[in-house]
């Protein structure tokens, strides 16, 4: 059964990969026996890359910004050359919320957090896809969100990007789950991360947040890990166009 869990031979790229939810799905992957790419937008960070390295894998860090679409092709060529041809798994992490009411909301935020949350997602996924397609298999996670499925508030441009990002995976997974390409995606609940710092450090709005979660606590980077390599293994190959909340009972409520 274990042998469905096993990534070793396998090389993940993962978008924002150095820090926070991103770091805590790479070090699971790795844990699971993947050796990773990771695309960051200030370069190598020595912390995740001794962590890692000491599972013994292969990392490569890949500098980027994603937010420069012309330069999507190029970023994706670096990270198929650096994993000797063959990235097996793409991990679409990396994003940036804008907390402001809605009607003060600039369109520099909207443009900004569309841009990275949501275009540079569907550029990724076009482009990865192009590689898992030609080879016959791949396994695609994109990272969407409680807003995939609610409103929020003062989050109006992140909220569209996570409604997004819900429906590229699932048109995606239509027309390539017949190509042998997989394309999930994982919704975190809550984490404890710094784009939740200004939640957690309002006692009034961290209060109803915890009164929601029925596990009574803020997730971390380390619980996303389980679902990322069930979502990265064999385990899901009949998995296709699925949205896995991992938010302690959020949505239950």
């Amino acid at each position: 059964m274990m042998q469905l869990f096993d990534l070793h031979g396998r090389t993940a790229v993962v978008t924002g990969g150095a820090v926070g939810l991103g770091f805590g799905i790479a070090y699971g992957l790795a844990q699971a026996g993947a050796d990773l790419v990771l695309i960051t937008s200030n370069g190598p960070r020595g912390e995740a890359a001794e962590k890692l390295q000491s599972l013994g894998r292969k990392v490569t860090f890949i500098q980027a910004d994603l937010m420069d679409l012309d330069g999507i092709n190029d970023v994706v060529n670096s990270c198929v050359a650096a994993a000797n041809g063959s990235a097996d798994i793409l991990v679409n992490n990396a994003g940036i919320i804008r907390r402001t009411p809605a009607a003060e909301h600039s369109l520099q935020d909207w443009h900004d957090v569309l841009q990275l949350n949501l275009n540079s997602v569907f550029y990724l996924c076009q482009a990865f896809g192009n590689h898992m397609i030609q080879k016959g298999s791949g396994k695609m996670i994109n990272i969407a969100s409680m807003l995939s499925f609610q409103g929020g508030i003062n989050v109006p441009g992140y909220t569209a990007a996570k409604h997004g990002i819900a429906g590229i995976t699932k048109a995606l997974a239509n027309e390539w789950a017949s190509k042998g390409v997989n394309v999930n995606a994982i919704a975190p609940g809550y984490m404890a991360t710094d784009n939740t710092q200004q939640l957690r450090d309002d006692p009034k709005r961290s209060a109803d947040i915890l009164g929601r979660i029925p596990a009574g606590r803020w997730g971390t980077p380390e619980d996303l890990a389980g679902a990322a390599v069930f979502l990265a293994s064999a385990a899901s190959d009949y998995v296709h166009g699925h949205i896995l909340c991992v938010d302690g009972g959020w949505m239950n409520r």
